[in-house]
């Protein structure tokens, strides 16, 4: 490898400043509206796949933690959100405060100095309080104000986050109003306006109670990205249920197969039938790895081949999965030397480098490395396509990888 390029991340975080709802809703709603609180912490577990923090009251023995109180919601800030400048065995499921916290979790300034040290050219973030696809505000009982929420987080994500500070090094990802596919597209279309695009989106809607991909509820907000050429972006557990296999499963199981629910989701949009009826669609699994990609693709294809007469997709799925794969689909990988060494059966312009920072998974600060001892195999055009390249082309980039705002 003569050189490994500066890395463009499809799957970084931020954490949202403290002041992000309350310097942009309206004052009637700065008592239910998003805000930060500091309390204790009386309990807190990760077992089963399912995260159940309990808030103590004030004076109350427990660690201090900084909580984001939303109408009945107590959500702290935790270690796994920010866990990079840490030794591995300092990350625990712990409460923390946005001083125990790297500041490049939330400050722009530190971001891109953080982003130096890593060898990252710019980045696209996936938020943190609204959870990976603006969960919150769906589940939230004030849909007016949800709504109002998902608005100013956008704004902040475009004006803010990926204002003029930021010097195009991080790339802007949006939320939709997911209880409602007509507003959903209206927002695509605002936000495609100043140059967005990537929207967030869950991996399994109906683990939010909402339709599948198979159903026509979705049709206006994909019809909405067909049009603008906005990317749709599925975090691992943006369906608010990670993979587990038992309620007394430890976290390590889900963090093993964090995957699966990726795989699950891939399946659904390649025999849904909606690349045939949207042929400008592109979805990206943000860390959900590739290693897993080739099998079930050949199994797809099998399944396509010989079952489609009674399996139901015969007169919507018209081409092969693989094909459709090739044509409309990315996995995000930031630590995957087995999908590597099997790239070809993937296909090297279907695949993403990511960052993961600063969550605990995080590669930070030593994604250059872990990339050159993984992809040492590979020519010199590929490694690029896959660091940089295909993100330049999927989410709209200058030739230098950054974003370059309304009208890029």
């Amino acid at each position: 490898m003569e050189s490994f390029p500066e890395i463009i991340s499809v799957d970084d975080h931020t954490v949202e400043p403290a002041g992000v709802w309350r310097d942009r809703l309206p004052s009637r709603y700065h008592d239910i509206g998003p805000r930060i609180v500091r309390a204790p912490l009386k309990e807190m577990t990760f077992v089963g796949g399912k995260f159940a923090p309990k808030m103590g009251a004030p004076g109350d023995d427990g660690p201090i933690a900084d909580w984001w109180v939303y109408e009945d919601l107590r959500r702290p800030l935790t270690r796994l959100d920010t866990a990079v400048g840490y030794s591995r065995d300092d990350v625990r499921l712990e409460g923390i405060t946005y001083e125990q916290m790297r500041p490049g979790s939330y400050s722009v300034p530190e971001r891109l100095a953080d982003m130096d040290i890593n060898h990252v050219r710019s980045a696209l973030c996936f938020p943190t309080f609204p959870r990976f696809c603006g969960q919150t505000f769906t589940e939230a009982k004030d849909r007016e104000l949800g709504l109002l929420c998902l608005r100013a987080y956008n704004d902040w994500m475009v004006e803010e986050w990926c204002g003029p500070q930021a010097h195009g090094r991080l790339i802007p990802l949006t939320l939709i109003p997911l209880w409602d596919a007509e507003l959903a597209a209206r927002e695509v279309r605002r936000n495609a306006e100043r140059g967005v695009r990537a929207v967030c989106f869950s991996e399994i809607p109906p683990h939010l109670g909402l339709p599948s991909v198979h159903s026509d509820a979705w049709d206006p907000f994909l019809g909405a990205c067909d049009e603008t050429g906005t990317v749709i972006a599925m975090h691992i557990g943006s369906s608010s249920k990670m993979p587990s296999t038992s309620a007394d499963a430890p976290p390590a199981v889900g963090s093993t197969i964090t995957f699966a629910n990726c795989c699950y989701s891939m399946v659904d949009w390649l025999m849904s039938g909606k690349f045939e009826r949207f042929p400008n669609l592109k979805i990206m699994y943000a860390e959900g790895q590739i290693g897993w990609m080739p099998y079930v693709l050949e199994r797809a294809d099998v399944v396509w081949e010989e079952n489609r007469g009674w399996g139901g997709v015969a007169d919507r799925v018209l081409r092969p999965p693989s094909e459709l794969f090739a044509e409309h689909v990315y996995g995000c990988f930031f630590d995957d030397a087995f999908g590597l060494r099997n790239l070809d059966a993937i296909g090297a312009g279907n695949v993403l480098y990511e960052t993961d920072y600063p969550h605990s998974d995080s590669t930070w600060p030593r994604s250059k490395e872990v990339g050159e001892s993984q992809m040492g195999h590979l020519p010199q055009d590929v490694v690029e396509r896959i660091v940089r390249g295909n993100a330049i082309e999927l989410l709209g980039l200058t030739s230098d990888g950054l974003w370059a705002g309304a009208g890029s």
